[in-house]
């Protein structure tokens, strides 16, 4: 909070607070540690464009020298290091029956409605996420809260309700072990027919072998900040790389980071792909600073 500003907590603002909370404690850091290896942090991207003032400009002030720190080298579009006033200002018109015509295409015609361009102005990534999942697993408006989170149980038997007089009557009748690939059969009933799901075990892939860490002596040897799951890799081995350029982008606990170079270099390794997991600590990228 003192770090912050002292700022008025309500969404989003409350989330940055939030996410710069967690970021603390898993990189078990201190207030004046933030302060003092602010440049060199790769802090949440929620965070950052706080700083930048993509919520506004808190009534007091930003606090420095932290906001100069965290936005060192950080450019908005590469023109300028942060707003001055209502960001909304400078957004250009929002031309609605474009980008309706563009998610027709993208999406199917019939999928998308008014409330869809809205909620794809307002959180784009979130939105194609959204959609995304709607294509692999279809709709999954109809089962309850607690079977989507957690599953159902070998044995058990749920109604599903998909309109007026039209019901599926499922039963999980066993969860095989995972074959050489990590498939795993996954066995049921339908309306009394027995159907198979093959499903990947996605945690097997991390235990398969342990993965390097970082080491935190050395510079240009460049860990995960938080445990999540990796969105994108920006470098390739071999690259020329400058202090404060992306490497690789994380989603963790529900918020993005950008890891940061810590300085100038070549890159040398590049340990993870778009969907790998990893754990703080973990090493991402190395750099040659010499």
């Amino acid at each position: 909070n003192r770090l912050l500003g002292d700022i008025i907590k309500v969404t989003p603002s409350s989330k940055v607070t939030g996410d710069l909370a967690q970021f603390i404690v898993a990189n078990k850091l201190t207030e004046q540690e933030v302060i003092d290896k602010a440049e060199e942090l790769s802090f949440p991207s929620s965070v950052v464009e706080y700083f930048q003032g993509y919520l506004g400009i808190p009534p007091f002030g930003f606090p420095e020298p932290l906001r100069s720190r965290v936005l060192k080298g950080k450019t908005i579009d590469g023109s300028k290091t942060m707003f001055t006033g209502r960001p909304g200002a400078e957004l250009q018109p929002y031309d609605f029956d474009r980008e309706l015509a563009v998610l027709k295409e993208k999406w199917g015609e019939g999928r998308i409605r008014e409330v869809d361009v809205m909620s794809h102005a307002i959180y784009p990534d979130v939105y194609d996420e959204y959609m995304e999942h709607q294509n692999n697993f279809g709709h999954l408006e109809y089962i309850d809260t607690r079977t989507f989170l957690t599953g159902m149980q070998i044995g058990e038997e749920k109604v599903f309700h998909l309109e007026p007089g039209k019901n599926l009557v499922v039963k999980l009748k066993g969860i095989g072990e995972p074959n050489s690939e990590g498939v795993v059969d996954v066995n049921f009933e339908v309306n009394g027919t027995a159907r198979t799901a093959y499903i990947k075990d996605k945690s097997l892939g991390d235990s398969a072998q342990a993965k390097a860490k970082a080491i935190s002596s050395v510079i240009g040897s460049v860990g995960a900040p938080m445990p999540g799951v990796v969105l994108e890799t920006k470098v390739n081995k071999g690259d020329r790389v400058k202090k404060g350029d992306p490497l690789v982008s994380l989603s963790a606990m529900k918020m993005e980071t950008v890891v940061a170079a810590p300085c100038d270099g070549t890159v040398e390794r590049v340990e993870v792909t778009a969907g790998d997991q990893v754990d703080a600590g973990d090493l991402i990228v190395e750099i040659d600073d010499n």
